[in-house]
């Protein structure tokens, strides 16, 4: 460890990098009692802390290496790294990234001068057709994480916090390979070992923290799209040893939380975060309020801002699930006359985002209710209560199939025999639509669709089929490769649809 500060305490990625601002959140502090800080790595040329490490890589190689080129794969802050660091050490490179990977992203490595390959659905996909290339055109392979140099440039980050604050209590990092986190928890722990250092990890991605509970590396079956900044299958080999001796603890965030602390950090400095950019600071808020902090110097770091436009629906959308300022509840009343008004009134001067009611000739009518939160989870378990003394309540602010597509489809139930609901989740490509539809249009009939796209990244279609046998069915879909979930006992379905 020590002869990996000595390369941080003398590196030379200030050739490229500049040393970020450390910047008060001065709403968030005030919210959450303690004083919060944000590294602006988004701050840096690249928008992303990842041109450290690849330069403090790139800028130690030999000359023959250099003759060679590099190669890399990456989901696409890493790419730009070392697109510029390859322009400014004159080295060709080439780069590996997922089909999913934002455009804005892949336009940015392809202004910086290098080759692009779009190859697989994920990280994995990308770093294994890499390797297949450093062999075949005898290239030198940058990892964004698991490699000496490239933690001790990531390392500098931890050197600059030390340097620009004095009293620090815990600095959050997200984890994603796992090479700024282990950087960072290095240095802290070498020169101020007081300092808690804790992992923050998307709860579908959990590498780190899946790999300290078995104690061992793990590979996920599958990792979330959302923060593709960090959708890896496995935490990087040495990080992890690092990691397991240096890191205090791991939190988890859901997808909502990012979005939230995306709107947290525009709120406080203007800047629009990318989802692994903001997962540092969906994890503070997480663990202040689960281990009730009060008046401690807390540093979240800001990793990166690299977000295609078109997200910004969906983060509008879940940011406020995610910081409690909205629910959403089904309610079942008597399909009789006087209990909708009955059902108003309950809700008082409640605010309302979404209501969504359809007749039903059954004796029960199900509403689906959106309801604006001013004091977070105490209101809404109050109204709750209240309406639960008269009528059968649900809550689900959690529920995936309610969030993503019950609110948006029109209600109503249809007497379609032996209906199955699968939610699919796909890389967003040309294609992946239509590949998905070739794969159940000839056999089943399709009794409910409903599709949306999320920007350029993912695509999600909820789906309805005629089925006698899941099994075969089910078949068919692990041939697509795609993630998917049965979705027949969800409540959102069943009152709803």
């Amino acid at each position: 460890m020590s002869a990996l500060v000595d390369l941080a305490d003398n590196s030379s990625v200030y050739e490229v990098a500049k040393v970020s601002p450390l910047s008060i959140a001065v709403q968030l502090s005030k919210r959450l009692e303690n004083q919060v800080y944000l590294k602006r790595e988004d701050d840096q040329i690249i928008h992303s802390f990842k041109l450290r490490g690849a330069y403090q890589k790139m800028s130690s190689m030999t000359d023959e290496e250099k003759n060679k080129g590099v190669i890399a794969s990456s989901a696409g802050n890493h790419a730009q790294g070392v697109a510029l660091g390859a322009s400014k050490l004159n080295i060709k490179a080439i780069i590996v990234m997922p089909t999913s990977t934002p455009k804005i992203k892949v336009q940015a490595v392809q202004q910086l001068g290098a080759e692009v390959i779009l190859h697989g659905d994920v990280y994995d996909d990308a770093f294994q057709y890499a390797k297949e290339l450093v062999a075949e055109k005898d290239l030198c392979f940058i990892s964004p994480y698991d490699d000496f140099d490239v933690i001790a440039g990531q390392a500098t980050v931890a050197k600059e916090i030390l340097s620009q604050l004095d009293k620090v209590d815990f600095v959050f990092s997200p984890v994603g390979g796992g090479g700024l986190i282990s950087g960072m928890a290095s240095y802290i722990k070498h020169y101020a070992p007081h300092i808690k250092v804790i992992g923050v990890e998307p709860i579908d991605s959990p590498t780190l923290y899946k790999a300290l509970e078995a104690n061992e590396r793990v590979i996920l079956d599958d990792v979330g799209r959302f923060a593709d900044g960090v959708a890896v299958k496995q935490i990087g080999a040495l990080p992890f040893e690092i990691a397991k001796e240096a890191v205090d603890d791991v939190v988890l965030v859901s997808n909502d939380e990012m979005c939230a602390a995306i709107k947290d950090i525009y709120e406080d400095v203007r800047s629009v975060s990318e989802p692994a950019g903001a997962l540092a600071t969906a994890g503070v808020k997480k663990y202040i309020l689960e281990h009730k902090l009060k008046n401690k110097n807390i540093v979240s770091i800001v990793s990166g801002s690299n977000v295609n436009f078109d997200r910004l629906r969906y983060i509008a959308e879940r940011a406020d699930l995610g910081e409690l300022n909205e629910a959403i509840i089904a309610v079942t009343i008597p399909e009789e006359p006087g209990s909708f008004l009955r059902f108003c009134e309950l809700l008082d001067n409640t605010s309302i985002t979404e209501f969504n009611y359809r007749f039903s000739a059954k004796k029960d009518a199900h509403i689906f209710v959106g309801i604006k939160l001013t004091n977070g989870e105490s209101e809404k378990q109050k109204l709750i209560t209240r309406l639960g003394k008269s009528f059968e309540v649900i809550d689900m602010s959690d529920n995936s199939m309610a969030k993503t597509h019950i609110r948006y489809m029109v209600g109503g139930h249809a007497n379609a025999e032996n209906e199955v609901i699968y939610r699919f989740e796909f890389p967003e490509r040309p294609g992946a639509l239509l590949n998905f539809l070739k794969k159940v249009k000839s056999k089943w009939n399709i009794s409910l669709f409903h599709y949306r796209n999320h920007g350029a990244d993912f695509g999600r279609v909820l789906i309805g089929l005629q089925v006698d046998d899941v099994s075969e069915l089910e078949v068919r879909f692990d041939e697509l490769g795609y993630f998917y979930k049965n979705e027949t006992d969800n409540k959102a379905y069943q009152y709803f649809l």
